[in-house]
């Protein structure tokens, strides 16, 4: 009987350590093994990634191809540049494919690309092994274990996870593959559509990754950023499973960091190193195992002496949120990313809401420009030039480097939001998809979520200062001194509230404060902006506009929601898109003025404002939609401390 041809699929496991699916590959004794990697056209054109993401992809890729190649020089790592709905089916035939091996993703797409892959495989007759590794459970079977819900906290993981037994430990890489096959693919690329490209702006040159099946030169190499057209990377953050496994055993040396780590107690402050261990990136590629990481850090909790950090804070308990927010999205699906027809999500109505396709239920990208204001707010914050210099050091990180300090994110998260500009939380897990070396989208929508007040956590009244929570963790200002430069000469006094300075200190010290952003020099002064509005007054009207919408109590499937009448439990006046009674589904509104400000359709014989707040105050039983028993927040999982300066949230929490 001849042997087997197996195909392996790496996607988000760049790795050879603790690779449950590939040991299942080797366990069928393939005569050939080919490791390929599909350049798949929908996280080229249509997911948002930025060239500091990309950079690090290449890294994980160039690290795992030489370490195949060192286990049999007869191997590699084969990038070919087409879709895997299209690819498949040619490459089964050509190669004589008889086991197709991945590891199991949850993530919405791809759980609807390998459904396609698996049938297309069935019908040509290859066995397809499929086993979990990405996250410390298999997310499915948490949902399972949950009642079949969502797992919206961290007790419900812990709950199911006891039902589904011990985290297994980790295996070890193998110290030798089989060789790959005969690699002529004699068939015709199957080119992609490139229309619509959310990535254009990540380029300044041709991108020509479609060029030919085996890539320019015919060897099946990683693509270059060149080839790809992409802007200059710029993070100092670099991939591979050398990098990652190096940088782990840095960490777990350090017995007394390992043991004793508390995330919320980490300075968001700190550059050179940061405070955190800077493994998110490496497993959301996969050149880090999780299940290596927790019994790494396990251990040593296990044999320290002294008293060691529990979850949720500890560094177990980071890898539990993760697969926390594993499990929601595997449960909902598309629907976890989007406010609209999800079920465990609020609904506020955020200014600048996503575009809703009502035919899909989906939301399609875009959004509306129900505010001019609101629409300079979101664009200031995203260019880190709000006139907060805490708020743009950060963002200006953020974009520069791939990656920020949780409390950082924590931070912007909530002044986007429902701390300051009162903007839809999509538009922020928008600019972190595309900004984040360590983006993983079930997180990402999680803890946007999250800091949002919409899912997950509740209390929208614990808001972060941009002035009093940074001074608790840098008087000095060294963080915003460097990321924000041109006030490194500012006396420490005036670092987080530059626009208080005199203006002859300001112009001793090189830098006017004025303007909103659009102007950074003048002549041979530097141009810093004015706050882009007063933070106590912002603070208490996004405060009101939520404990409004909290009170109203709907839910991305209320019928209300589905339907645009939301608006009739809400007062013209309150914050966001809500005036009139009627209106487009979701917070969309009917049209938009040359000022930007949304419309929703008028109806002749809606209540009055004063009625509307009779309704509003009596409607969380009548907004026709019953809290779901997995809504619970994780208020009981969290150590309540009395909080100082500008620290008013409690004590948890995974962000990156």
């Amino acid at each position: 009987m001849p042997k087997p041809r197996v195909i392996y699929w790496f996607r988000t496991d760049l790795r050879l350590h603790d690779s449950p699916a590939l040991a299942a590959a080797l366990a069928l004794s393939p005569e050939v093994l080919y490791p390929i990697w599909t350049w798949d056209p929908h996280y080229v054109y249509r997911a948002r990634v930025g060239p500091n993401r990309w950079q690090y992809l290449l890294d994980c890729q160039n690290d795992l191809s030489g370490s195949i190649t060192k286990l049999n020089p007869r191997s590699k790592l084969l990038v070919i540049r087409e879709a895997p709905q299209t690819l498949f089916s040619k490459l089964f035939r050509a190669w004589r494919i008889t086991h197709l091996v991945f590891e199991k993703d949850t993530d919405a797409y791809a759980k609807e690309r390998d459904d396609e892959v698996v049938r297309l495989a069935r019908e040509a007759g290859v066995q397809v092994v499929v086993k979990t590794g990405r996250t410390l459970y298999d997310p499915d079977e948490l949902v399972k274990m949950n009642n079949g819900k969502p797992t919206m906290s961290i007790s419900q993981v812990i709950a199911a996870g006891k039902k589904i037994g011990a985290i297994p430990r980790p295996i070890p890489a193998p110290d030798w593959l089989p060789g790959l096959g005969d690699t002529d693919l004699g068939f015709e690329q199957e080119k992609p559509k490139s229309e619509p490209d959310v990535n254009a702006l990540q380029r300044d040159g041709h991108e020509a990754s479609y060029s030919a099946l085996a890539g320019p030169n015919a060897d099946f190499a990683v693509p270059t950023m060149e080839e790809l057209g992409l802007k200059v990377a710029t993070t100092p953050h670099r991939g591979g499973e050398t990098a990652a496994l190096r940088a782990l055993d840095e960490i777990i040396a350090n017995e007394e960091y390992t043991a004793t780590f508390e995330k919320p107690k980490t300075a968001p402050t700190a550059f050179e190193p940061q405070s955190t261990t800077l493994l998110s990136p490496h497993m959301h590629f996969g050149s880090l195992s999780c299940r290596l990481f927790y019994w790494r850090a396990q251990d040593v909790v296990d044999k320290h002496k002294g008293k060691a950090s529990q979850p949720p804070t500890s560094l177990t308990g980071q890898l539990l949120f993760r697969d926390m927010y594993f499990g929601a999205q595997a449960a909902l699906g598309f629907r976890f990313g989007q406010t609209y027809n999800n079920p465990q999500c609020r609904f506020i109505p955020w200014h600048l809401p996503s575009k809703i396709d009502t035919s899909t239920g989906m939301i399609t990208g875009e959004y509306q420009v129900d505010s001019a204001e609101a629409e300079a707010h979101l664009r200031r914050w995203k260019e880190g030039c709000t006139g907060f210099p805490w708020i743009d050091a950060l963002m200006r990180q953020l974009k520069r480097e791939g990656w920020i300090h949780h409390l950082g994110r924590h931070a912007v998260a909530c002044f986007l939001t429902r701390g300051g500009c009162y903007v839809d939380w999509e538009r922020g897990a928008e600019v972190f998809e595309e900004w984040l070396i360590d983006h993983e989208a079930a997180c990402n929508i999680g803890n946007w979520q999250w800091l949002s007040c919409t899912a997950f956590f509740a209390q929208f009244y614990r808001c972060y200062s941009p002035v009093a929570f940074p001074q608790k963790w840098d008087k000095e200002g060294n963080f915003v001194r460097k990321y924000v430069p041109e006030l490194a000469r500012f006396d420490k006094k005036y670092i987080y509230e530059p626009w208080k300075a005199p203006i002859a200190d300001q112009k001793k010290w090189g830098c006017q404060i004025r303007g909103d952003g659009s102007i950074m020099t003048d002549g041979e002064m530097e141009v810093y902006p004015k706050p882009m509005f007063e933070f106590p007054t912002r603070r208490d009207i996004c405060i009101q506009g939520m404990k409004n919408a909290y009170h109203v109590g709907l839910y991305g499937n209320s019928p209300q929601v589905l339907d645009g009448s939301w608006r009739r439990l809400f007062d013209d006046q309150a914050e966001g898109p809500t005036g009139g009674t009627e209106g487009p589904a979701g917070a969309m509104v009917e049209h938009e003025d040359n000022e930007g400000h949304g419309k929703a359709r008028p109806v002749a014989e809606g209540p009055s404002p004063k009625h509307t707040k009779k309704m509003a105050a009596g409607s969380e039983k009548k907004a026709g939609h019953k809290r779901e028993a997995s809504q619970g927040t994780l208020d009981g999982m969290v150590t309540r401390k009395k909080k100082k300066d500008g620290e008013v949230f409690p004590n948890r929490t995974h962000f990156g």
